[in-house]
């Protein structure tokens, strides 16, 4: 018994380690719009969870697209300003559009409490997120893209805008 204990015992012969697992191709990466490039083909869901087709829906008119989320405060304290002017635009202004880069819950808790009356869309934060997409190398927020009735952009700010600030900006 106890020579069969000690062999039970006995290390085991060592094992060669495994081969490392292979490095991953370098993602290609997204190129960095600037003005004059066209809008990205994207389609993100509403709240509701319905596809929104970004160039069809909002096609034939300017439209200001802002990145946010619920957690930041910049981001948080512009949607009233940015509110204001989506609804001073009427049916032949300037569209406006929220592109939040949070969860559907986040996003439903904080429009309970700061509603808008433009559109707001969803995607998930990330690398190749719909920010990053429209020109956000560096994935700050809040980050807005005006895109013009041929869907060019125009424009590409980062930063919150302050208090009569968007009026001017949006003009093309």
């Amino acid at each position: 018994l106890g020579l069969w204990a000690g062999h039970r015992l006995a290390p085991t012969p060592a094992t060669p380690p495994a081969a490392p697992p292979p490095v991953p191709a370098p993602a290609t990466a997204i190129p960095v719009l600037r003005a004059g490039d066209a809008l990205p083909a994207l389609s993100l869901p509403d709240l509701d969870g319905q596809a929104l087709d970004l160039r069809q829906r909002f096609a034939g008119r300017p439209l200001l697209i802002n990145v946010w989320a619920s957690w930041c405060g910049p981001c948080v304290e512009e949607m009233p300003e940015l509110d204001r002017f989506a609804r001073s635009q009427g049916g032949q202004g300037v569209q406006v559009l929220g592109l939040a880069l949070d969860t559907p819950g986040d996003v439903r808790r904080f429009l309970q409490q700061v509603p808008v009356g433009y559109p707001v869309v969803l995607d998930t934060p990330g690398p190749r997120d719909a920010s990053v997409q429209l020109g956000n190398a560096q994935g700050l927020l809040p980050y807005s893209v005006l895109v013009d009735a041929q869907g060019r952009i125009v424009k590409q700010k980062l930063g919150p805008f302050a208090a009569g600030e968007v009026e001017a900006w949006a003009r093309l």
